[in-house]
């Protein structure tokens, strides 16, 4: 199993040694709004989760640090989400991007949750210093495509199922196993949604005035056809 080094923001390094990476989806806190977008995919074809919210179970080793992204081709694109790691006695969070091959997930979303490594910021927070004010954090994503930097998702984690809620609808109990690391979800894309060269993905605290970051480069190893 992979150890990946983080720095614990005020309280050192962590080395977390990850048993398992979960893929949340449809985590939105509107569970009507969830239900009728699944509804409309239906129609046009995309099966629907089996559960809402779903948990995708992927290799340990697509969890990464790295700052470059190796993609299996240029039909791929990331989106900000925050990420629940469990120690033993210690909830983090930190800042990562669900990076997805799009032309894969458009007939198979789970074969596509694995065609990707996942990248993750190395700087993470104690759960804890964040859980009494969780819901005014915000998440944003840039994305740079053609040379140009826009940014490409922004919105509050209030959106989104409360991170202590979704460890309980995935454990039913009120932590997960020590190892575990938990992609709990993104925002709508601002515009089209699709590939870029790099990624920038920000969980920004406006109580502590503090962000977690992680920027990435992506590069094809074969051309979009």
């Amino acid at each position: 199993m992979p150890t990946l080094h983080f720095q614990v923001a005020g309280a050192g390094a962590l080395a977390f040694t990850v048993q398992h990476l979960v893929i949340a989806g449809w985590t939105g806190r509107d569970a009507q709004a969830v239900e009728h977008h699944v509804r409309e995919l239906q129609e046009i074809g995309v099966k629907p989760p089996p559960t809402v919210p779903c948990f995708y179970v992927l290799a340990p080793s697509l969890l990464t640090t790295s700052d470059v992204l190796e993609v299996p081709r240029e039909d791929s694109s990331g989106e900000v989400e925050f990420v629940l790691l469990q120690a033993a006695g210690s909830l983090y969070v930190g800042v990562g991007s669900d990076h997805t091959d799009r032309k894969v997930e458009a007939y198979d979303v789970t074969v596509s949750k694995q065609m990707c490594s996942k990248p993750i910021g190395s700087e993470v927070w104690h759960f804890d210093e964040v859980a009494g004010h969780w819901d005014s954090l915000r998440m944003r994503c840039w994305r740079t495509r053609g040379g140009r930097r826009e940014l490409y998702q922004e919105g509050s984690v209030d959106r989104l199922l409360d991170p202590r809620e979704l460890v309980r609808r995935y454990t039913a109990a009120d932590s997960m196993e020590p190892g575990t690391a938990m992609f709990c979800g993104t925002q709508a894309v601002i515009g089209e949604l699709g590939a870029g060269t790099a990624f920038e993905v920000e969980l920004y605290d406006p109580v502590h005035r503090r962000s977690l970051r992680h920027a990435y480069s992506v590069r094809g190893l074969v051309a979009a056809e």
